[in-house]
């Protein structure tokens, strides 16, 4: 017998309805700020992944030769294929661009919770401008997105990585140091972070401060520390100014400042931010992004570039493991026909309400009327419409209310307006 792949999933009509409503409130919310969506292909050329990520992703992806000899790859991520794209199509186009995208993505990891080989990702990308107030907006977008969606616990956490490489050069770290160092920060090691510093034989006390800072939120304390920074001290102000403007013109007023947020990628530069779900447990991130640079490494001109990716599984769970009631969907009219004959003038109405944009269907297994409302009540039919030989020949039909059981007569040519 043919078994689903492993680390993938099928998704039942119940299923599809979460799936759907967390879509669309998301879309709404990107829409609502001015962004735009874009699709790009479900494979791309592997070097597309390789150049952004290096020949170690090789061993997470799905790749392959096709029949011409070309080597491609499924998608593991959508924010490289945005990039191609914008340098392909989009470079001449008015600044700023904001597009959002929703696509599924691969890759070949070990399935467990909340993670599986075939994924859904969904985010937006702000192009052509780094400005306080754009960043700002970019992370209220993010933030904002998961609110309405439903989320009552969420934990925004915002760094910076250019303090974060202030913090080093203050140090004194090489870039092997500062390479061995980063996937340390990136899981939260700090005690290991501070052994390996003591390690390299820097002082006690130069590890304390820069460990401490790491951890810090206190900005006064890290421009104290990294006074004599020029380039740090004006990368401070700008954090400074993004979380006024996030706090008092967006109303964000539940995140905190964490320079230890390294988002573990190369190409990212400057703000960074993630978003936690706590329900989740170990695996709690939802959203991350920042700044970033991409756009050259794809053959277009350095552009100032931003954006964050949600992912759309982990926030279905999040959701879930909250006790979020999803909303019931389900039919705005079940028709029943009583009797073979009945069925024909049934398919009309059916037929002249679904032309009016109602949900509608009907009995097309020729059931009594007790097991078709039964049917029918499955279906989350708001209203039921029985139509017999009597109802036909008096030009009625009877209309039962699903949510209390109340019926009534009403005329053939007023069903619709005795529905709303």
């Amino acid at each position: 017998m043919a078994q689903i792949p492993r680390g993938t999933r099928d998704f039942l009509p119940d299923e599809m309805q979460k799936r759907t409503y967390l879509r669309e409130v998301f879309e709404k919310v990107f829409c609502s700020f001015g962004y735009r969506e874009v699709q790009t292909p479900t494979f791309e050329q592997l070097e597309l992944f390789t150049a952004k990520s290096g020949e170690g992703i090789i061993d997470e992806l799905y790749d392959f030769v096709d029949k011409g000899d070309r080597k491609l790859a499924l998608r593991p991520e959508l924010t490289a294929p945005v990039m191609r794209m914008y340098v392909d199509s989009l470079q001449m186009e008015p600044k700023p661009l904001k597009l959002f995208y929703f696509g599924n993505c691969f890759r070949y990891d070990r399935p467990q919770k909340g993670r599986y080989r075939e994924f859904w990702q969904l985010g937006c990308e702000l192009i052509g401008t780094e400005s306080e107030c754009a960043i700002a907006e970019l992370i209220a977008l993010a933030y904002s997105s998961l609110k309405a969606a439903g989320l009552k616990k969420i934990e925004l956490n915002i760094g910076d990585l250019k303090i974060i490489k202030a913090l080093f050069r203050r140090l004194g770290l090489s870039d092997e140091q500062v390479k061995y160092v980063m996937p340390l920060l990136d899981k939260e090691c700090f005690d290991d972070v501070r052994t390996y510093l003591l390690e390299q034989d820097f002082s006690e006390s130069e590890v304390g401060v820069v460990v401490e800072a790491l951890q810090s939120s206190d900005m006064k304390m890290l421009k104290e520390f990294l006074i004599k920074d020029d380039e740090a001290i004006a990368e401070l102000e700008f954090v400074e100014s993004v979380l006024k403007i996030l706090k008092d013109d967006f109303a964000v007023e539940e995140f905190s400042v964490r320079m230890s947020i390294v988002r573990g990628l190369d190409y990212y530069s400057g703000v960074v931010f993630e978003i936690h779900a706590p329900v989740l447990g170990a695996e709690k991130q939802i959203c991350g992004g920042g700044m970033y640079e991409l756009v050259s490494l794809f053959g277009g001109r350095e552009t100032p570039t931003s954006g964050f990716a949600i992912g759309f599984d982990r926030s279905l769970l999040a959701l879930e493991s909250e006790g979020f009631e999803f909303p019931i969907s389900g039919l705005d009219v079940y028709v029943i026909p009583v009797g073979a004959e009945m069925i024909s003038p049934c398919i009309s109405l059916v037929h002249s309400l679904r032309l009016k944009g109602l949900c509608v269907d009907f009995d097309m297994m020729n059931r009594g009327v007790g097991k078709a409302l039964k049917y029918a009540n499955t279906k989350n039919a708001k209203k039921v419409l029985i139509l017999g030989p009597r109802e036909l020949e008096e030009g009625v039909v009877t209309m039962r209310n699903m949510a209390d059981g109340a019926q009534s007569s009403v005329p053939l040519d007023a069903v619709y307006s005795s529905l709303s």
